[in-house]
């Protein structure tokens, strides 16, 4: 009882704190934002407010994660940075298609430096397959909450995966040890220039319930 009482300014504090974050704009509802989000292609240029991304990536590290061993780590690509990995994408893509013509080879370059923000996400390797597999559970869950938070306060995102993120030569650009750490994905983060909604499947065709 005395030690709860000792924390209870600090979790008061806490709390009025996170209130506070939360008025700074006007945030939907939580199911409001899962129904809503939708994965961004098309972005604008406009640079996000301050404080957004920081607070998408703290909620990142709340997602649900067995034993608590905290396997995300985030690496967030300045211009320097940006420029290779597009070199990265392009080239990519060439060995996926061949030769690019000036429209294909532009469209690329786009989606690489538009977005104001581009984050990897990364899992940190446990040699146990088992605690492996959660941890890309776990990190994946942490992805969603990034998106959560930013689409909550009128931020899109897009996470992909392929051939840039699983190149050696990415890896090599962020200063990631491929065998200490996977890349799970990049994330794309900015304002919407086009919020698509493709059909879902309806629930009734995805739920079984048992006697």
């Amino acid at each position: 009882m005395p030690s709860a009482t000792r924390n209870a300014p600090e979790r008061g504090s806490f709390f009025n704190a996170l209130r506070l974050s939360h008025t700074r704009t006007p945030s939907m509802n939580t199911h409001q934002t899962l129904m809503t989000r939708r994965t961004i292609h098309d972005y604008k240029s406009d640079p996000l407010p301050e404080g957004v991304l920081e607070r998408a990536l703290q909620a990142a590290t709340r997602a649900p994660n067995h034993k608590l061993t905290n396997p995300w780590r985030f690496t967030l690509m300045g211009p320097q940075t940006r420029a290779r990995i597009t070199e990265i994408g392009v080239a990519e893509k060439r060995k996926k298609r061949g030769e690019l013509n000036d429209t294909a080879e532009a469209s690329i370059r786009t989606k690489f430096s538009r977005p104001p923000e581009l984050v990897a996400v990364s899992q940190v390797i446990d040699a146990d397959p088992h605690r492996r597999r959660e941890d890309y559970a776990a990190v994946a869950c942490a992805i969603q909450n990034i998106q959560l938070s930013l689409w909550s306060e009128g931020i899109g995102s897009k996470w992909s995966s392929g051939g840039v993120t699983n190149s050696p030569e990415t890896y090599n650009v962020l200063g990631i040890d491929p065998s200490m750490e996977e890349i799970v994905g990049f994330v794309w983060v900015g304002f919407a220039d086009v919020v698509p909604d493709p059909p879902r499947t309806p629930l009734a065709e995805v739920i079984r319930t048992t006697a």
